[in-house]
């Protein structure tokens, strides 16, 4: 389950002292400097990924660092990843300085000393931070990653692109999701996040190919779940749009547990399952709520659904109260 934690809830006096341990506890020990002449206020998620974990943070600027000290007092051997949008903040590590960044992203090394601050524009910071184990990535990019330390990335197009927006959403539908389904998403973006290292260090080529595979069957898994409700979205547009062949699509699969076409099959059948059992959208004829996730037919739609889960959308709906 996601964790969502908020200033609000502390006493004004305590809220600083409050977020400098959160912090700590949820990135790793960290001297904050900030001050106090102001208000203080923060906002935070913490939502694991099995051995990844996904923190988002909204703060008023300040400055921190992380010195040798508080590396020896505990250091969770992780690579950082942040997106950062709102007021624009830097980071220095490794003789390399970010420079003002927002609306891109930046990495760091929680085994290596960093100091970092942000500029006070009147709006906060916000950061979506991917916290990844070391012994998730393989010695072809841990060898040569410093060199991307303290540098911004972009988020524009490409990899970056891909990476920062299954990042955003999974902050925020984090807390719908089931464990199982954590942990294989963690997995989806340790291959995204070591893709996006390779781009930039031009290593793509010296992946091994089931390597390439998982990052472009990653891909594809997003494209689908940001692409349900689009009738047309079907194994031919998905290849379409990846620009490879509906033979090559198929092969990705293979050995799977579900096709591409049973892929999104089941997942705009898990989409209406999830509304019709809602009572926010109670509202909605069944029909809607079909449509609303690509199908086309309500009588193709009710078939599938009753095939899938025993019980036709009426049933579920009137079973679930909503």
């Amino acid at each position: 389950m996601m964790l969502s934690l908020s200033s609000a809830d502390v006493s004004r006096e305590e809220r600083f002292d409050w977020f400098a341990d959160l912090v700590g506890r949820a990135i790793s020990p960290t001297e904050i400097i900030h001050d106090r002449s102001g208000d203080f206020a923060a906002d935070a998620s913490v939502l694991g990924l099995g051995p990844v974990q996904l923190s988002s943070f909204s703060y008023t600027p300040l400055r921190s660092r992380r010195t040798p000290g508080l590396i020896r007092r505990g250091d969770p051997e992780q690579y950082h990843l942040a997106v950062v949008t709102g007021s624009p903040m830097w980071i220095s590590q490794q003789g390399s300085e970010s420079g003002l960044v927002t609306g891109a992203m930046v990495l760091w090394d929680t085994s290596r000393p960093y100091e970092s601050g942000a500029r006070d524009d009147g709006s906060p910071v916000r950061s979506t931070i991917l916290q990844i184990p070391k012994t998730d990535i393989g010695h072809t990019l841990s060898n040569r990653i410093d060199r991307l330390l303290a540098r911004p990335l972009q988020v524009d197009s490409g990899i970056g692109a891909v990476l920062a927006q299954y990042l955003s959403s999974l902050a925020v539908h984090g807390d719908e999701l089931a464990a199982d389904d954590r942990g294989r998403l963690g997995r989806i973006a340790t291959d995204l996040f070591t893709s996006l290292m390779a781009q930039h260090l031009d290593t793509a080529a010296r992946l091994p190919p089931e390597s390439l595979a998982d990052t472009l069957r990653a891909r594809i898994t997003h494209f689908i779940d940001e692409n349900l409700g689009d009738p047309a979205l079907t194994p031919r547009t998905v290849a379409a749009r990846h620009n490879i062949s509906l033979r090559r699509l198929h092969q990705l699969f293979e050995g799977r547990s579900e096709s591409v076409a049973a892929t999104i099959r089941h997942r705009r059948l898990g989409r209406c399952h999830s509304d019709l059992t809602d009572p926010r959208l109670r509202h909605l004829p069944v029909y809607a709520v079909a449509a609303r996730w690509g199908f086309a037919s309500a009588a193709a739609f009710n078939r599938s659904f009753r095939h899938a889960y025993g019980i036709t959308p009426t049933q579920l709906r009137r079973q679930s109260g909503a």
